[in-house]
């Protein structure tokens, strides 16, 4: 009996805790839906787009005809709805053309939902897999470019463009989705951390991201401390798995996966990826090295955004 009175007082104060930060962010923009409406937009939760860590997505449609993806956050009663307020805390209050659009939320008891703007040309990753080169979520080199600056220009903006800096701490082609022009936009901030500008280093109490885009950092504070660099080392796997067109991660590699790409740039090889014309083939070289110079292992070595940016863009030189 004790134990379920603690649960149930523990599960009340997770309740109050997102009740007053919903009240205190009186300056947010996104509305507020009841669980009605969003059984509503999602017509009953009938057209599913895909599964994460955190939730389930739905495609729904607003009373305006407007289509949004709907993410019903996972076992909402058994979490302190940290996720939650780390999405509505931080994507909430940005507005740039590389990071997704947050439409509303709804937190009714241990329900809990994200309503977006509805990307209809997926994730990036569909289009960098070995599984892609079927043809039918091929892109083009010069669009893949685009693609990596657009992120890198999202980043930028979460690190030096709100009052806040922001760390997304989970960069990887799952979390960057495409719109119809094939703009990218970062989502899922539920792992993300807000931060002063003047603050350099960030306290750390649980390793965050994903494994294969994490920080040395992140893991062990002998290669320097936690910051926006390790967002850093994220964007630079994420480029080289846009080059290599596969994960980073592979249980069957006998080799570090940027130690071969690496290798296949000392050799003047071509990456061992179909590029039949020399300037495409400049192009993944370009990627490769910046991508290359992001993940250095310690911080120090790594650029910060803002100079992969700004003129010399190493993207465009």
């Amino acid at each position: 009996m004790f134990y379920l009175y603690t649960l149930y007082k523990d599960d009340r104060e997770h309740r109050l805790r997102i009740e007053k930060f919903l009240e205190d962010y009186t300056a947010m923009k996104p509305s507020r839906y009841t669980y009605a409406d969003i059984k509503r937009i999602t017509n009953k939760f009938k057209h599913k787009l895909g599964q994460g860590g955190y939730g389930t997505v739905f495609k729904g449609k607003l009373s305006n005809d407007i289509l949004v993806a709907v993410k019903i956050l996972n076992n909402s009663k058994g979490n302190n709805g940290e996720e939650f307020i780390n999405e509505v805390a931080t994507i909430g209050q940005i507005h740039h053309v590389n990071v997704a659009c947050l439409v509303g939320y709804c937190a009714e008891g241990f329900r809990r939902a994200l309503v977006y703007e509805f990307l209809p040309n997926d994730s990036l990753d569909k289009y960098i897999s070995s599984a892609a080169s079927d043809g039918k979520h091929s892109l083009s080199w010069e669009t893949l470019q685009d693609i990596a600056l657009g992120i890198a220009k999202g980043i930028e903006y979460l690190h030096q463009g709100c009052d806040q800096r922001i760390l997304h701490f989970d960069i990887k082609p799952h979390n960057i989705f495409l719109d119809h022009n094939f703009k990218p936009k970062i989502s899922d901030f539920a792992l993300a951390k807000l931060y002063s500008r003047d603050q350099s280093i960030v306290s750390m109490t649980t390793v965050r991201g994903t494994i294969g885009y994490i920080a040395p950092e992140v893991f062990s504070k002998n290669f320097g401390n936690v910051s926006y660099k390790s967002d850093v080392y994220s964007f630079g796997m994420l480029l080289l798995e846009i080059v290599g067109k596969r994960k980073n991660t592979n249980e069957t590699d006998e080799i570090y996966f940027p130690e071969w790409i690496y290798n296949l740039l000392e050799e003047g090889e071509d990456l061992r990826i179909q590029i039949e014309v020399e300037g495409y083939a400049k192009i993944a070289k370009k990627l490769a090295i910046v991508g290359l110079w992001c993940i250095q292992w310690h911080p120090i070595g790594r650029p910060t955004m803002k100079v992969l940016n700004m003129p010399p863009n190493p993207f465009e030189s």
